[in-house]
């Protein structure tokens, strides 16, 4: 058997037999016996390779069996030639590759009469130019095994281009051990190789492929999806070429809050040789490119890397055609079903295709009760043309559209991948004129949630974000009006400027009433590190009154981040020494606290432990204040995986009236949160209705009461249930009961994308989105007959999240769609009975009863319209409860709601 000839030795020279070759490597080198001619693989003069090659696809759940997947198969048999050898290097090839015969059928055999392939011949399947430039020789210039060029023949389909691609890819490898950085299909990607006798292994690192593809995701961990990806290829190598070759890459995704979202695409390529055979002439000469001319001058040379195609979607309707098909679904009255939200997510998907002109065209023939949700959506897009069309739509110089402008506002806060445009667009409002007060308000605080989105995506240096930094902080030094500086304490709230935290310590200290509160709160929102020394000696003198008297909702919020921030031995001793000392509801609410760290095991339970054993600290005088104002933390719901928490705080004034009720929740995957939720409620000032006296430092408090909200991380707008004596008579004395909102739309709350290039030349897509419909309100109210009041909080929310993964040749698509919904409901209620002392006091938090459906479909789809599809759902309803908070609250609803003795007279007397 004839070899290779030897570097620059032609036939007259003769060759080498193999055993010759054979002995030029040691037999303990752990090589390839072939190493001596080539780093790579190396073809023989003057022969023609026949092997067979299959690239199939399937789509799945990541557990299901082999006759639940969707996918297909692309298979053909390959001839490989070598075309031309440098003659100055062995290691300098030309090689022709040509796929033949190629078909294309189902992976899962038994779809049987259900197959979409059945009785269709490939040029039928793949289409007839397709498959004329498939079966199109393509060339292959490898230097030391890696692909130096790529050659195929210009205006052919990039989806079959692609293809090409991926099979060209397979020849590229080297017969040593190492790591490498090599561009295929896939990018430029980082290689592991692991050479043995007779077999090497690649294995590429997918996610340092250097790719140009599109997508986002939602930054925050707990509402983003956590993916993984592998791709291993064997070679087993004989003669100093391939007998088999084996890839395997696997695409895995998870929704990481809700465990039923979940997919996995396996992409597997196979190539076998079956025989050899004589085969063309070697061509001589020493410029490539004088030989690829040579071969067929239509020849150009092009990327190895996939490149990008869009399929034609064939029969869809238009954009208007589908909002005037959804529109009946996001009627104000049908927001509270699933349908609406799951609506509302495919508009937002077409959105995101769709140009300027026909979004305005919308936007300006709607009608005001549907606009609110058009807004929702247009905004939720976040395209260039989405931002162009409605801020072209909105006149904030007038404040006749205040609904639709305050809409756009909190869908720009919640945007998943918000960029530098939509913050500098912002910007631009702010500093033009802006009718509405509320608006510019609005505007400020959500440039301070676009600046923190922006931070923590890498973006803290855009001149946007850098001009938006000067805006809140100059704006809160320079303040004049109490409004301007509670607006940019807002927009700081959201931002969490590591720099503004001198100014809130200012503010915090230094300032009155519910200025001081709000910068006290906006410190609260700070993570540890930025909790420092300096900030805990400014905190430790707010709570102690070292300097001035504060308010007890400043006091307590000022402790409240002592105790949650690695608090010292000395600062915990000083806060429970402080007990019963302090007026008599917030030595109440003191005690709470320090309960509520140590029942629920919080971070400073061991250090409050430490000092509870010394007994000038833990005594029955301390630990037996009496009072209605509370503390709790409980769980809503606790896995290996994920912990989510419901904390419920309320503090009274010394008469019985309500000062400040705070329920948050949050969400909790590992190390990264969420702050899901927090609604407050507070009241200063009332203690007149009741000719009661307030409390020390409360006396020149104006009447007040007010909901501020904090939703998925974002601080919106406060609103005003009534401000001064007078406003509050007038609200009494027409009051209808009807609760404030504080927030109601569509939101997108999960959104990721992203495209894939598999290295089979097949594109694939992962698409998650989640979407809600809510509805916060509150409402307080008095009866001074039965010297009663009550407070609630109400929060409806419908969830829809689905999630779509598709695999496209551009001739057949395979698909797999999954989504969960549910709609809920959590109402928190506070009932004050102040017609004795000490006063009643019941707490009530219940949710109600949910429908939890899951739906799956997976389908396979030519492009001719051909399809299969198999449906899936179920449905379960989980139960409504009452959340557990302490055993005083229980005992005393046991009074409030006692049940009133039946009367067994019929009569007057």
């Amino acid at each position: 058997k004839k070899g290779r000839g030897l570097s620059g030795a032609g036939p007259e020279l003769g060759f080498w037999e193999w055993d010759v070759v054979i002995k030029c490597v040691p037999p303990h080198v752990h090589s390839f016996i072939y190493s001596c001619h080539t780093t790579g693989l190396s073809l023989n003069n003057d022969r023609l390779y026949k092997l067979t090659y299959s690239t199939e696809v399937l789509l799945d759940r990541g557990k299901g069996k082999l006759q639940d997947n969707v996918g297909y198969r692309i298979s053909s048999n390959v001839d490989v030639a070598l075309l031309w050898r440098n003659p100055d290097g062995d290691d300098d090839q030309l090689i022709q590759i040509t796929m033949k015969d190629v078909n294309v059928e189902n992976v899962n055999q038994q779809r049987g009469e259900k197959s979409i392939f059945k009785g269709k011949s490939p040029p039928k399947i793949i289409g007839k130019e397709n498959l004329e430039a498939l079966q199109r020789p393509m060339l292959l210039h490898l230097i030391h095994g890696k692909v130096k060029e790529f050659y195929s023949y210009q205006n052919e389909p990039v989806a079959i281009e692609n293809i090409k691609r991926g099979l060209a890819s397979l020849f590229q490898t080297q017969l040593s051990s190492g790591t490498t950085s090599e561009v295929d299909i896939s990018g430029n990607c980082k290689v592991t190789y692991q050479a043995h006798q007779d077999k090497v292994i690649k294995i590429k690192a997918l996610d340092s492929c250097k790719i140009e593809r599109s997508g986002f995701t939602t930054p925050n961990q707990v509402l983003g999806v956590s993916s993984k990806a592998t791709s291993v290829t064997t070679y087993k190598i004989e003669d100093s070429f391939v007998i088999a070759v084996l890839a395997e890459e696997i695409h895995a995704f998870g929704l990481n809050f809700l465990r039923t979202i979940t997919g996995k695409i396996v992409s597997k390529q196979k190539l076998e040789l079956k025989t050899t055979e004589a085969g063309p002439r070697l061509m001589s000469g020493k410029q490539v490119t004088a030989i690829i001319k040579a071969v067929d001058s239509k020849y150009t040379a092009i990327s190895i890397v996939g490149q990008i195609f869009q399929s034609q979607c064939k029969g869809c309707p238009s954009l208007l055609e589908h909002w005037q098909s959804i529109r009946k679904y996001l009627q104000p009255d049908n927001l509270s079903k699933a349908e609406a939200v799951r609506n509302f997510l495919a508009f937002v998907q077409h959105l995101r295709t769709a140009k300027k002109e026909e979004i305005l065209q919308i936007l300006k023939s709607e009608n005001k009760e549907v606009l609110p949700q058009l807004v929702d959506a247009v905004t939720s897009a976040q395209t260039s043309d989405s931002l162009e069309a409605i801020l072209d739509f909105l006149d904030f110089k007038s404040d006749s559209s205040v609904i639709l402008q305050e809409r756009f506002l909190y869908a720009c806060g919640f945007a998943s991948h918000p960029n530098e445009e939509l913050l500098r667009a912002l910007i631009s409002k702010f500093k033009g004129s802006i009718g509405s007060s509320d608006i510019r308000e609005t505007v400020m605080i959500i440039i301070g949630a676009l600046v923190r989105k922006l931070c923590q995506n890498e973006g803290c240096k855009l001149k946007a974000v850098v001009e938006a930094k000067k805006l809140i902080l100059g704006g809160l030094e320079k303040a004049e009006k109490k409004e301007d500086t509670t607006m940019y304490l807002l927009a700081l709230k959201n931002a969490l400027l590591p720099e503004g935290i001198p100014l809130l310590l200012k503010y915090a200290e230094a300032g009155e009433g519910h200025i001081s509160h709000l910068a006290t709160t906006t410190l609260q929102r700070y993570d540890l590190p930025f909790i420092t020394e300096e900030v805990k000696k400014t905190l430790n003198r707010i709570y102690h009154q070292n300097h001035k008297v504060h308010e007890k909702t400043v006091r307590t919020t000022a402790a409240a981040i002592i105790l949650n921030n690695n608090p010292s031995y000395m600062e915990v001793k000083n806060i429970l020494l402080s007990i019963g000392e302090l007026p008599q509801e917030m030595n109440k609410y003191m005690l709470s606290i320090v309960q509520d760290i140590l029942r629920f095991e919080m971070p400073a339970s061991k250090i409050v432990r430490r000092v509870l054993k010394e007994m000038v600290a833990h005594n029955y005088d301390r630990f037996s204040r009496s009072g209605s104002s509370s503390a709790y933390t409980g769980y809503i719901e606790r896995s290996p995986h994920s912990v989510s928490t419901y904390s419920l705080d309320i503090l009274y004034s010394g008469s019985g009236i309500l000062r400040r009720s705070n329920l948050n929740v949050f969400q909790y995957i590992g190390k990264a949160g969420l702050h899901g939720s927090q609604v407050v409620i507070e009241a200063q000032g009332l203690e007149a209705l009741i000719a009661a006296t307030p409390d020390e430092g409360e006396e020149n408090l104006d009447s007040y009461a007010g909901m501020s909200a904090i939703l998925f991380d974002v601080q919106l707008r406060p609103v005003t249930f009534f401000n001064g004596y007078s406003d509050l008579m007038s609200k009494m004395l027409s009051a209808s009961g009807d609760p404030i909102t504080v927030v109601k739309g569509l939101i997108l709350i999960i959104d990721h994308s992203q495209e894939l290039q598999l290295q089979s030349g097949l594109k694939a897509n992962i698409e998650v989105q989640g979407g809600l419909a809510i509805d916060i309100s509150g409402a307080m109210e008095f009866s001074l007959w039965y010297r009663e009041s009550k407070t609630r909080v109400k929060n409806r929310v419908t969830v829809v999240i689905t999630s779509d993964i598709t695999v496209d040749s551009s001739f057949v698509k395979a698909g797999l769609e999954t989504s969960t919904e549910t709609e809920a409901g959590l109402e928190f209620i506070s009932t004050v009975q102040f017609s004795q002392y000490p006063f009643l006091v019941c707490m009530q938090m219940d949710k109600d009863e949910a429908p939890f459906r899951q739906f799956e479909k997976k389908y396979e789809r030519l492009s001719t319209g051909r399809g299969y599809v198999s449906q899936r759902r179920k449905e379960s309803l989980l139960s409504g409860c009452e959340f557990p908070l302490h055993q005083e609250n229980s005992d005393m609803c046991k009074v409030v709601f006692a049940p009133q003795p039946d009367s067994t007279s019929s009569g007057w007397f």
